[in-house]
């Protein structure tokens, strides 16, 4: 358990001035509830005193009341001192925990976010954390509060009655056997629940990022029956847990119950034998319901302290889950250097982590300032070769050189601020139009995002929406055409002025009409900084100062348009097949 809650210690250091006075809250709060039943004992043996021997009883009740009045309001006070400390730092907790939740989040490589859901993610990040603060909230303060006062109400009944405590404490071994028996199991079933609850959530978020192909394929009322079994079996798992709790709490009150009839009746016997004075009788009893409800507590502590431990293991797996890319230890020497973007690669092969090898002995230079167009069939590793250079995935060290220096020389930030990258599964925010294109470039004023959206010929098409530029794209950019989402795109990576421009098949959703005038802006775009663009149309890259065909992750064929004609190979018969299309579409 501790093992689990380890990562929270740093957070608890942190707020241990809040800690601190939530603790002296605590004792200060129990302090002086534990001193109710010693009045009340004062008063029945001091009343059967005036009763016997004479005196004002008034007198003594007026005093006696003011007492309990007092410590009554003495512990109100403190009371919601502890609950606003308390629950205050757990509320700060939470908030710094979901923040380095979320940086941490932010700092994994892409690889992770292949092998994850997101479903999976933000279960973690929303129903887990929430169960943790309540592990750091509640759980604590109640843990607190019955610790203190069952230690101090049970130095009052040693010194009361000490055959008395030991006799009516006899089932606390019993009840502690119960505790772990049921905690252990509270904790294996809520792990399956939130396992399940991440399962819904996956399927929740697939089915509502997929609504467009679930409605094209008409699997609505399918997707429903899934999404209703997953719910059905996550309801089938939270009933277990249900029943294995209103189990525990009976068990504890039945415990309580035993030691209520034993005070009674050997406290009884106590009392007519005088061994005992009705007064401390009655604060002995009075002792034993005050630790009803602590007692009580302590089932629904334990099933809070469960769930928390198994949701803090969970958002542990990704706290502990490390950056497979990291910026070199002297990476810093080159934290304000410019780039000027003069790529070459030096017997470059790449597998990916599950084993698989894409690309084999690239050899290819990109000099600085001048374009290079990759084409070649489906699967032959064109965007993994242009996704090793911002180090989306990291190539074998040395594989890859920038400006005539290691690519792993370079910090990350600075390496991926100088390129622009435009992928071939274009990505919008749920957000306007004008954020989207300035996503990544602080202030930026309109007169730039205008420039960048003319050189990706997307301005004409914002105008022309009612809210121009404040339009909001939707989800995904689910309002917008897949040429506009593209056009988008490659405004937001113009707008940051890049020494490298990589565009991934950004051209393949609009059409050659469109595509002409974004090659006549980009023309101007690429004078002068590195561009490497992917491409399936002849069109798109023939004026680049060099093609390379890339076939089974090698490249079989390199240079420019008119030399790759004479070789008679695969970019020739591309250019003629599109050629003969071309003139098929004009009759």
């Amino acid at each position: 358990m501790l093992k689990q809650l380890r990562p929270l210690f740093p957070y608890l250091k942190r707020y241990r001035v809040g800690l601190f006075w939530g603790t002296l809250s605590v004792l200060l709060t129990n302090g002086i509830w534990i001193l109710f039943p010693q009045v009340i004992r004062a008063a029945v043996n001091d009343i059967e005193h005036i009763s016997t021997h004479g005196g004002s009883i008034r007198h003594s009740l007026v005093i006696y009341s003011a007492a309990l009045v007092a410590i009554a309001l003495g512990k109100g006070i403190f009371q919601f001192l502890t609950r606003w400390i308390v629950i205050g730092v757990s509320r700060d907790i939470e908030f710094d925990l979901r923040n380095d939740l979320f940086a941490h989040l932010e700092k994994l490589s892409y690889s992770y976010y292949q092998r994850t859901r997101t479903g999976d993610i933000m279960a973690k990040a929303t129903n887990d954390l929430n169960a943790v603060r309540m592990l750091l909230g509640p759980a604590i303060m109640y843990s607190a509060n019955t610790i203190v006062y069952t230690a101090g109400a049970l130095a009052f009944m040693i010194k009361m009655s000490p055959r008395l405590t030991l006799l009516t404490f006899l089932p606390l071994p019993v009840a502690s056997i119960v505790v772990q028996y049921f905690g252990s199991r509270i904790h294996e079933r809520f792990e399956k629940i939130q396992a399940q609850f991440s399962d819904i959530s996956a399927r929740a978020q697939e089915n509502f990022s997929g609504a467009r192909i679930v409605r094209a394929f008409a699997q609505e009322d399918s997707e429903i029956r899934l999404f209703e079994k997953d719910n059905q079996e996550y309801i089938a798992r939270s009933l277990r847990l249900v029943r294995l709790m209103g189990m525990l709490w009976p068990t504890l009150e039945v415990m309580l119950g035993v030691a209520v009839v034993l005070v009674l009746w050997l406290g009884g016997r106590q009392v007519i034998e005088g061994h005992m004075s009705p007064g401390a009788f009655v604060a002995y009893l009075t002792y034993m319901v005050q630790l009803t409800w602590p007692i009580i507590a302590l089932g629904w502590v334990i099933n809070i302290f469960q769930r928390g431990t198994a949701s803090m293991g969970r958002i542990n797996q990704i706290l502990t889950e490390k950056p497979e890319i990291l910026d070199s230890p002297h990476a810093y020497e080159l934290a304000n250097t410019r780039i000027a973007g003069d790529i070459e690669f030096r017997g470059l092969s790449f597998k990916y982590p599950d084993g698989s090898t894409v690309l084999h002995d690239i050899n290819l230079k990109i000099p600085e300032g001048t374009s290079l167009a990759i084409v070649g069939p489906t699967g032959s590793g064109k965007s993994t070769l242009v996704s090793l250079i911002p180090r989306i995935y990291d190539a074998p060290c040395g594989a890859i050189l920038l400006d005539r220096r290691p690519l792993e020389d370079y910090p990350l930030a600075n390496l991926r601020y100088n390129i622009g990258f435009v992928p071939q599964e274009t990505f919008l925010f749920s957000d306007t139009i004008r954020e989207n294109i300035a996503f990544g470039v602080e202030n930026a004023t309109d007169e730039q995002v205008r420039e960048a959206a003319q050189g990706a010929s997307i301005a004409q098409d914002i105008e022309s929406f009612p809210e121009s530029y404040n339009t909001i794209v939707g989800e995904r950019g689910i309002t917008l055409s897949g040429g506009q989402k593209q056009r988008t795109a490659i405004a937001r990576a113009l707008l940051r002025n890049p020494r490298i421009l990589i565009l991934d098949d950004a051209l393949s959703s609009v059409d050659t009409y469109t595509e002409e005038r974004i090659l006549d802006h980009l023309k101007k775009v690429m004078e002068g900084r590195t561009t490497i663009f992917i491409s399936h149309r002849v069109s798109t890259v023939r004026n680049a100062d060099q093609i390379a065909v890339l076939s089974g992750g090698r490249i079989v064929e390199l240079g420019k348009h008119e030399e790759l004609l004479l070789l008679n190979g695969y970019y020739a018969e591309l250019y003629n097949k599109q050629l003969l299309e071309e003139e098929l579409e004009t009759v």
